[in-house]
């Protein structure tokens, strides 16, 4: 070992773990001797130093045929898939892809300098099940709902095998009926933009209203996934309830309260109760009276709903459930848009703690609001693409088993 120059031992060392890892286990001992070699040492046999070069050669060249004999042990059902995501919740998409164990594709979504989509796959997708992610949220509904499509019809033309769209937050989807004359259903025309663009399966997470599963032909099938786990699992564990009551904010929410409500009393072994709200709207986003419908007085109270956009709603109703003597009111909703004022008013009001979770990035001011908590359904949706892809029953995932509460994407950041 002497007889080597110190630096020239390590630029030596460093050559060969470099190269005996890329090499097969056999040739490590070769890799070792032509280091030895080319570094001057000419007692090859003799030298402690090179002993342990090889040795060390060795090990990187078994550490890096083992890592190549994991890559090629992929299995059969996750290398005929690929899972790719748009700008719109690329915090949601990566966890959902490391949930499932599969990277996420490489592509680019990106914009031409008119503002014009562009979207560029740079890997084959040939004869593969393809996944995207993409909820078509708030800020730029519009512009995410051009990238699905376009997103779509890139890999029909690279010749997909199937392409299922995971949708977490379906946009429009308050648009599902004809109030008034002369105006679209939305939620429909949005249902056969997807079709026509060659959609095969639809991943969604608490549709505003579940007949939009109908908006799509029986050629697409849509799976309506629910968050309300992650919420019941939040308040089992986090939250000390006394006499909790689920409370339904309007009448069209109370079957979403019911399941809530037989989630909670499953997990703690509670009879949690049921209450409604009846609410008169004048016009869309204003509300008028508001009516409660149960007992309220003395319990804990969480107000259940799909989705938070500028809080005037949920904040009447939790000053309305503690004018009825209500001891603390919380809230959970799938989606939290936070419009407007929406994160001023929650700061205000009574409400104890708003719980949504991660289908729509939060806002920065909603992220600094000490009443608003973000959960992750990132497991949720990766089992249903590892069950849809694996040809297993989705409804199974809802037969009982927990489903633990992760903290949003920022939070497993820090």
């Amino acid at each position: 070992a002497q007889e080597v120059p110190q630096q020239r031992m390590l630029a030596a060392t460093r050559s060969v773990l470099s190269r005996a890892a890329r090499a097969p286990v056999r040739a490590a001992s070769t890799v070792a001797r032509a280091a030895a070699a080319a570094s001057g040492s000419e007692s090859f046999g003799s030298s402690a130093w090179a002993r342990g070069l090889m040795f060390g050669a060795v090990a990187a060249a078994a550490a890096g045929s083992v890592a190549a004999c994991e890559a090629e042990e992929e299995s059969p059902e996750l290398a005929s898939m690929a899972i790719f995501s748009g700008n719109a919740n690329p915090d949601l998409a990566a966890l959902i892809a490391e949930h499932v164990g599969k990277p996420l594709g490489s592509a680019t979504v990106g914009r031409f300098p008119d503002g014009e989509v562009s979207v560029s796959v740079h890997e084959n997708v040939r004869g593969k099940d393809i996944y995207i992610i993409q909820p078509t949220c708030p800020p730029h509904v519009n512009e995410y709902l051009v990238e699905l499509l376009l997103m779509v019809t890139t890999m029909r033309r690279a010749s997909a095998e199937k392409i299922t769209v995971v949708v977490p937050y379906y946009g429009y989807a308050r648009q599902d009926r004809k109030m008034t004359s002369r105006v679209p259903i939305s939620a429909a025309d949005i249902a056969r933009l997807l079709e026509s663009v060659g959609v095969d399966r639809v991943v969604a997470l608490d549709l505003h209203c579940g007949q939009i599963q109908g908006f799509f032909g029986p050629r697409v099938p849509v799976d309506n996934l629910a968050a309300a786990r992650v919420g019941v699992n939040y308040f089992a564990r986090k939250v000390d309830l006394e006499n909790p009551v689920i409370v339904s904010p309007d009448a069209g929410g109370v079957y979403r309260a019911k399941v809530f409500r037989e989630g909670l009393n499953l997990q703690t072994g509670s009879d949690a109760g049921l209450a409604m709200i009846v609410k008169q709207r004048p016009r869309a986003g204003v509300v008028g009276q508001m009516d409660l419908v149960g007992e309220v007085t003395g319990c804990d109270c969480i107000i259940v709903d799909d989705m938070i956009d500028t809080a005037g709603t949920l904040c009447k109703a939790a000053d309305l459930l503690r004018a009825k003597g209500a001891r603390r009111v919380y809230c959970f909703a799938s989606h939290g848009l936070f419009s407007g004022p929406a994160v001023q008013r929650i700061s205000k009001s009574c409400l104890e703690k708003v719980v949504v979770v991660n289908t729509i990035p939060l806002a920065s001011n909603a992220k600094t609001c000490d009443k608003i908590e973000q959960l992750s359904v990132a497991p949720i949706l990766g089992d249903a693409i590892k069950r849809i892809h694996m040809r297993k029953s989705v409804s199974a995932m809802f037969s009982g088993k927990k489903v633990v509460a992760a903290a949003s994407p920022a939070a497993e950041r820090a």
